[in-house]
Parts: structure tokens; C-alpha cells; sequence
């Protein structure tokens, strides 16, 4: 079968496609003919040589995927030929891929087979973050910084449907209005604009009840500043940097929750609780438009080079897909 393979990896990395042996699905396992894969940072960080996968995972980069099986395993509930998506520990850039029954779902009505492959990285991690970490509730408000993201602008959606008001930032005025129509109440531009004065003036002194940071460096402590009394921060990534000088006072006075988590490591049980999670409160939001992928381009899967670059530059909202 077809796959990218990364050639020199590190930072002048190139994507190249090769031709590597079909899997074979053990129990509870699927083979997936794929027919989108997600495009994730995660990825151009494994190529660069800074993410390795964890120990049994495939060497191919690919975190996600949609595309119906093509052959099941022994105890996994899909028959050949249903449509799904899965959540991956990698190989998902290829024409087959094997996911595990507990990260797979079935299709939600109304998504294309293809624009389905931006569902399960995004919403496995908003959800995990949002939900399980900062126990977000309906009425409170959260701060998602990358708004324009694929992981922000699932969680803009899906904070929005659950209740809470999003406040939001991005880089540039049409991004903003972009997030805002998404739903956020206020999308704050990072270019132009101080992200603790806004989310201050917005809450009349108050803060944020809940943020949800990929950035990092000089955030760490912007976010204790903007977070609202025993507000909950929680970092799914150091974009800025992995290091900071920080004030830990605000941290001390307001009672707040710092917490820093990853999904690619995690159990087959702790991923299929969030699947469990998804299925019955999230599928049928999708199901009612509430909430839906935000496909920003599409490439085939011999140009996954050019989509890299498109991540790299930034200049993209919501998710990048690679179509096998």
C-alpha cells in the first residue's frame, strides 16, 4: 500500500510516498481503508524529529483518520464496509490503517466520509481538556486561545453547545470574526490586542473560569492574570516555549488549577472513556448541526509536504486533511 514516509528527519525533513506492507487487524482491531487523514502539529513535530511515537505505534505520521473497514478483528463491533473515524497512535498517512475498536466511531450523520477525518484528534482533546481536566460547566466562561485552529474551533463549537460563553483568541480581524461566528461572544486579536485586558473588561473584573492554552511561554502567567477565583488552566501545548518567568502569586490568591496533559500516550481505556463520552453527548450535537468540522483545505496524500508547510505558516482555519 501507498504511505508517506519522512525522509531526513529533523528540520529540512521532506514527506515522500512510499510503497510498506498492509496490516493485518488483530482482536479488537480495524483495518481502515483510509479516506482522509488529519493533518496535525503533532505530526510536523514527530518529523522534526522532536515527538517520537510512543513504543508500538507506526513510524507513519498520521493521527487521525476517516474510511470505512475494510476488515475487522475478532470483537470489534463494525462490519466490513462501515463508514467511521478513529483516533490513532500514527499510520494514519497511508491508503490502510489499523485503529483499536475503543478509539473508532461510526460516521455522524451528516458529515462527509472525508470531512470526518477532522473529528476525532480535535475532539478527543477538547473534550478530555475541557470536560475530564478543567470539569468545565454550563454558565461559566472559558478562554480558548488558537481559536483558528482545528483543536479551536472544535472547542469553540463545543463549549458553546454545552453552555459556557467562549471568549477566544486569534491572529487577525477576519479569524476573529470567523471564531465568532463559530460562537464565540468575543474572539480577541492577538496581533493588536492584550488578551488579559479584554477577557477583564468582558467579565467586569472577573476572569475566566476556564482556559485552554497550546501556546505557552509568557501565556503561562498572562493565563493566572486572566483566570477568574479557583479558575482552571489547563495546556495541551508550548507553542511559545516550554519555559517562563513567572509570577505564581496570582496562582496562590485566586486558588487556580494548573494542569498540562496528552492524549497520544494514553490507555486503550482512557481513550475509549472519552469515545464512550463523545458517543452520547457529542454525537448528537453533530447530529443537529451544534457542532461540525472546520475543513480548511484539502490535499492528496502525495502532496502531504505542501499541507505541512500550509501548518507550518500558520495560514490556516480549522483542519488540514491529506486525502489517500
Amino acid at each position: 500500500m501507498r504511505a508517506i514516509s519522512i525522509i531526513n528527519p529533523g528540520p529540512d525533513y521532506k514527506l515522500q510516498l512510499t510503497d510498506i506492507e498492509t496490516p493485518e487487524p488483530g482482536p479488537h482491531q480495524l483495518l481502515i481503508k483510509v479516506a482522509a487523514a488529519g493533518v496535525n502539529r503533532a505530526d510536523l513535530l514527530q518529523a522534526q524529529g522532536k515527538y517520537p511515537p510512543p513504543p508500538g505505534a507506526p513510524l507513519t505520521l498520521g493521527l487521525e483518520v476517516s474510511g470505512t473497514v475494510a476488515e475487522a478483528g475478532a470483537g470489534a463491533p463494525f462490519a466490513a464496509g462501515a463508514p467511521v473515524c478513529a483516533l490513532l497512535t500514527g499510520g494514519g498517512y497511508a491508503d490502510y490503517v489499523l485503529a483499536d475498536e475503543a478509539c473508532a466511531l461510526p460516521v455522524p450523520a451528516g458529515v462527509g466520509l472525508a470531512d470526518a477525518a477532522g473529528l476525532p484528534e480535535a475532539l478527543f482533546t477538547a473534550w478530555t481538556n475541557l470536560i475530564d481536566s478543567a470539569a468545565l460547566k454550563t454558565g461559566e466562561t472559558v478562554l480558548i486561545h488558537g481559536g483558528s485552529s482545528g483543536i479551536g474551533t472544535t472547542a469553540i463549537q463545543l463549549a458553546k453547545a454545552l453552555g459556557a460563553k467562549v471568549l477566544t483568541t486569534a491572529g487577525g480581524a477576519k479569524r476573529c470574526e470567523a471564531c465568532e461566528r463559530l460562537g464565540a461572544s468575543l474572539a480577541i486579536d492577538h496581533h493588536t490586542e492584550d488578551f488579559v485586558e479584554e477577557v477583564l473588561d468582558v467579565t467586569e473584573g472577573r476572569g475566566a473560569d476556564v482556559i485552554l492554552d497550546m501556546v505557552g511561554g509568557d501565556y503561562i502567567g498572562k493565563n493566572f492574570d486572566a483566570a477568574a477565583l479557583k479558575g482552571r488552566i489547563v495546556n495541551i501545548a508550548f507553542q511559545k516555549g516550554t519555559t517562563a518567568t513567572v509570577n505564581f502569586a496570582p496562582m496562590l490568591a485566586k486558588r487556580l488549577t494548573f494542569a498540562a496533559t496528552t492524549l497520544r500516550g494514553r490507555t486503550l481505556d482512557e481513550k475509549r472513556a472519552i469515545r464512550d463520552a463523545l458517543l452520547k453527548t457529542v454525537w448528537p450535537l453533530i447530529a443537529t448541526g451544534a457542532l461540525k468540522p472546520v475543513i480548511d483545505s484539502t490535499f492528496p496524500i502525495a502532496e502531504a509536504g505542501a499541507a505541512h508547510a500550509l501548518m507550518a505558516s500558520g495560514g490556516h482555519f480549522g483542519k488540514i486533511l491529506l486525502t489517500a
